[in-house]
């Protein structure tokens, strides 16, 4: 936890950077689903931005983290599960050395353990947690204007529990598991018409000089080499 802290509270400059970057997406007034908050500094310059916010996270020591910080604020709601295709429990299998990449997909795992990169990472072998969707949650608080997923592997599955089109969206992607992203990117073309751009890291600057359609996208994730670093797709729908 005292790692998720410094890395997403304790980098100069970057939390203004962040509310400049999101402003194009997340406006005052608007709603805004942070799903894998973990340590919630989204939750932060979203809220800087005047939007309310949904916070979703599964890992119990986040959970009570995100209470601790954002707990008081009305504006603020802490949703303590996991979200999915279909509601009901699964398995969360958390890094507790880092748990940044807990993930409830185990292909992900599969995935990943051939890339050098994680070759020092350990995961448990998994604890029950509530699994809600995407759509439950948009019934429940209202239509999002943006909705960030980043869930270690398991954003299709994430994506798939949507069934209405919003205005804006974003997904993690990683190179070793580009199979994800295109399940990411043929849920969204289900929906409705996006235009797309990326960034990497915690950069927050798009790295596209125009934004693509979906299969300009797919191309770009294609030729990423496998040592690329992850990054984020951002979706925003076409108005008709």
């Amino acid at each position: 936890m005292a790692r998720s802290l410094g890395m997403y509270y304790g980098v100069p400059f970057r939390a203004g950077r962040m509310r400049r970057f999101y402003s194009h997406v997340v406006e005052p007034g608007s709603l805004a689903f942070d799903v894998g908050a973990h340590a919630g500094n989204r939750v932060r310059a979203w809220r800087k931005l005047g939007a309310r916010v949904v916070a979703v996270e599964p890992q119990p020591d986040f959970v009570r983290l995100l209470g601790l910080l954002y707990g008081r604020d009305p504006g603020v709601t802490i949703v303590p599960a996991a979200l999915g295709r279909t509601p009901g429990e699964a398995s969360l299998m958390i890094s507790e050395r880092t748990p940044t990449v807990t993930t409830m997909s185990s292909a992900f795992l599969d995935d990943v353990r051939e890339d050098p990169g994680f070759s020092w990472v350990r995961w448990s072998e998994g604890t029950s947690v509530e699994v809600r969707t995407i759509q439950s949650l948009i019934e429940e608080h209202g239509e999002p204007g943006f909705v960030k997923v980043d869930v270690e592997g398991y954003e299709a599955e994430v994506l798939g529990g949507l069934t209405t089109p919003v205005r804006a969206l974003s997904f993690e992607y990683l190179p070793a598991t580009r199979a994800v992203a295109d399940e990411c990117l043929d849920r969204i073309g289900e929906l409705g018409r996006y235009r797309f751009n990326r960034a990497t890291g915690e950069q927050h600057r798009l790295v596209e000089r125009r934004w693509l359609d979906a299969e300009g996208m797919r191309r770009v994730l294609a030729d990423l080499p496998p040592d690329a670093p992850s990054g984020d797709v951002y979706a925003v729908r076409v108005s008709s």
